[in-house]
């Protein structure tokens, strides 16, 4: 009975280190043997730019504006906006921006539809070969939209996801959110799965497909619109690659809480992803499928592995010393947790307790909109976190 609680312990601890150092690792040695695609000519082809709206009056016109800025032929370039009945000065600020920028579409929504919805009441009308998808409080930097369209030169690349750069706009700020410094981590390994043709979820914030791949996002259930998105791509035997040098910059959440809100909501709607793709962990690309297990399913299980790895050791500390040590080391990590949540009340940051705080809180989130998945307590109307 111990042997095989100790193996089950092993195969656990394996299946998080596989997420996330195995596989990583994995990914970039991959793609590192990659040679890069060069451009041999300029590939400039008309683009959509579409962007869902609800009461975003504090950035509307600044995320118009930067657009506007882009390096690339605005000739081509038409720009989609759906506002989602907002309550605010947006639906005005859109229409008299309007005037100034003939390429400016601006559709206001009669009824609250949620950002798929509004999504999808756009795709009828857009008419370009490439879409991109950015949102209201997203900066590009001015070559952003060529380096993203410069992704598309083999018909086997059905999307491109950009880099987004998370920053904190408030430096005096120590609440213990440390979403920017796990973000990079996570954009490494994007990239890496980029030059693979396997990025599994893209930066909301900044990516492209071809409009021919677009599929309604569901809307009789809640979804994550942007990993709904990347997944049906790959779903239809498409790459979805990574552009390193499309920037995009948004501002981190205002606060913890906000960010725990935001994860609660988005772990809700993986939840359903996951059902809805399952089909991919036995795809006949065996590394889509590795990737899928690893990056994805793995990920939004951690909460319930670390919960029964933590109770495996326990009950074998008695019986193995590395059990023991394990199960200290355990303790330890959560009581940096405990202390970095006692910090982050008395606003001070040090990222030896920031950080397993952040990390817990997160997996807490998930365990959180599990269960509003299972309750199906979770809309597809919300309102997104304010950055």
């Amino acid at each position: 009975m111990v042997l095989m609680l100790e193996i089950l312990l092993l195969l656990l601890c394996l299946m998080i280190v596989n997420s996330f150092v195995i596989y990583p690792l994995v990914v970039y040695l991959r793609g590192s043997n990659r040679i890069a695609e060069t451009q041999k000519v300029k590939f400039e082809p008309e683009v959509a730019i579409v962007i869902a709206a609800y009461n975003e009056e504090k950035v509307i016109e600044q995320r118009i504006r930067n657009i506007a800025e882009q390096d690339y032929d605005l000739s081509k370039v038409l720009v989609y906006v759906g506002s989602d009945v907002s309550s605010d000065s947006t639906d005005n600020i859109l229409l008299e921006l309007k005037k100034e920028f003939p390429w400016l579409i601006v559709f206001i929504s009669d009824q609250r539809r949620g950002k798929a919805g509004i999504l999808n009441e756009l795709m009828p009308q857009v008419k370009s070969e490439i879409i991109i998808f950015t949102d209201a409080n997203t900066d590009f930097q001015n070559d952003a939209v060529s380096n993203l369209v410069s992704g598309f030169t083999s018909e086997e690349v059905g999307g491109v996801c950009g880099r987004l750069v998370l920053t904190d706009s408030d430096s005096s700020r120590s609440d213990g959110v440390e979403e920017s410094k796990y973000w990079k981590y996570e954009t490494f390994i994007k990239s890496a799965e980029g030059k693979l043709g396997v990025s599994l979820a893209a930066n909301g914030g900044i990516f492209a497909i071809r409009r021919k791949l677009y599929q309604n996002i569901p809307t009789d259930k809640a979804v994550t619109d942007d990993l709904f998105i990347s997944l049906s791509i790959v779903s239809q035997g498409y790459k979805f690659n990574y552009k390193e040098n499309a920037v995009a910059y948004e501002n981190t959440g205002n606060d913890l809480q906000s960010e725990y809100n935001r994860k609660v909501r988005f772990s809700a709607t993986n939840f359903q992803l996951l059902v809805d793709f399952k089909h991919l962990l036995v795809s006949k690309n065996r590394l889509l499928a590795y990737a899928f297990f690893s990056h994805k399913v793995t990920r939004w299980s951690l909460p319930f592995l670390l919960l029964l790895t933590f109770i495996l050791s326990y009950a074998l500390a008695l019986y193995s010393f590395a059990s023991a040590l394990f199960f200290s080391l355990q303790v330890l990590f959560y009581f940096l947790a405990a202390v970095g949540f006692v910090f982050s009340k008395l606003k001070i940051q040090m990222s030896i307790f920031s950080l397993p705080y952040f990390f817990l809180v997160s997996n807490i989130a998930v365990v959180v909109g599990y269960i509003r998945f299972m309750k199906k307590k979770h809309s597809v109307i919300w309102t997104s976190t304010e950055r």
